[in-house]
């Protein structure tokens, strides 16, 4: 039995999900975090489905072992091709992308949103779907963006900004023949960059940060099953890899502002 102290469980294919992290910190400061970056097998989103099934049930039998009371898959590839209602029996689970249309819907006035995601993503079809059931008024157009996540992954601000700015406008310039007022960042990754991306769109285009949407539907789920945390303050914040520590360590430092050497470990992911 859960218990509202109890960490909830985060896991992404690699950096990208410290995004959502961050955005729960920021949401309820008083929950406890445990985070899992698979930084050894990424990205996700160039491998098949059935080789990203097998990564996130390994993700999520180790955030199991550790009694998360509610997980959340911070990864749009694993979210667009995981049963969610399936992983749903045990635990909370919850994915990134049904928030993340929710408020992209409300957010569109001409009902023409664009999604940028994996490969796997945008080929899964499942923005599209889930828009679509929800308004099938509403104009989808996606487009793959496979560079950003190792691009982010390898340290992005080592780099000068008008490199990472020519590659994202060359990667997002499909946008331009279509009057999209809202723009789904369909990968946790994404918000690391998003400057540039706004940058890139314009102020006429909204961003959705899936971090962020996640955060807000996880707060709601929690209060809903009466597990939130009792505490208003200090939650603590645990974080595994599966590659370098270090490494990690550097591009989280730098996002979310603060030192996490000290609370990084690396781990046999192929345990689990």
């Amino acid at each position: 039995m859960s218990s509202n102290l109890d960490p909830i469980g985060v896991f992404d294919s690699g950096v990208g999900g410290i995004t959502a992290v961050k955005e729960i910190h920021e949401l309820m400061p008083g929950e406890n975090i445990v985070y899992f970056g698979d930084t050894g097998r990424v990205p996700y989103g160039s491998k098949s489905s059935d080789i990203i099934l097998k990564y996130a049930n390994q993700d999520i039998s180790f955030l199991k072992s550790l009694g998360v009371k509610m997980i959340i898959a911070a990864c749009g590839t694993v979210s667009s091709v995981i049963d969610i209602k399936t992983q749903n029996k045990e635990l909370p689970f919850i994915g990134v992308v049904d928030p993340t249309c929710i408020a992209a819907i409300k957010s569109t006035k001409n009902k023409k949103i664009g999604v940028i995601g994996t490969q796997t993503t945008i080929k899964s079809n499942s923005y599209i779907r889930c828009i679509g059931s929800i308004d099938k008024e509403i104009q989808v157009y996606q487009k793959s963006c496979p560079i950003f996540a190792p691009l982010i992954e390898n340290g992005v601000s080592n780099l000068p900004y008008e490199i990472v700015y020519g590659i994202v406008k060359e990667n997002l310039s499909y946008f331009n023949q279509y009057d999209i007022d809202v723009l789904i960042l369909g990968c946790t990754h994404y918000p690391i960059i998003e400057n540039v991306i706004s940058e890139v769109m314009g102020p006429k285009v909204k961003l959705i940060n899936s971090g962020k949407e996640v955060a807000k539907y996880a707060e709601f789920i929690l209060k809903n099953k009466n597990l939130a945390s009792s505490m208003k303050h200090g939650g603590k914040y645990d974080f595994f890899v599966s590659d370098s520590a270090q490494t990690f360590s550097e591009i989280a430092n730098r996002f979310l502002g603060y030192n996490i050497v000290k609370n990084v470990k690396k781990i046999n992911i192929d345990l689990y």
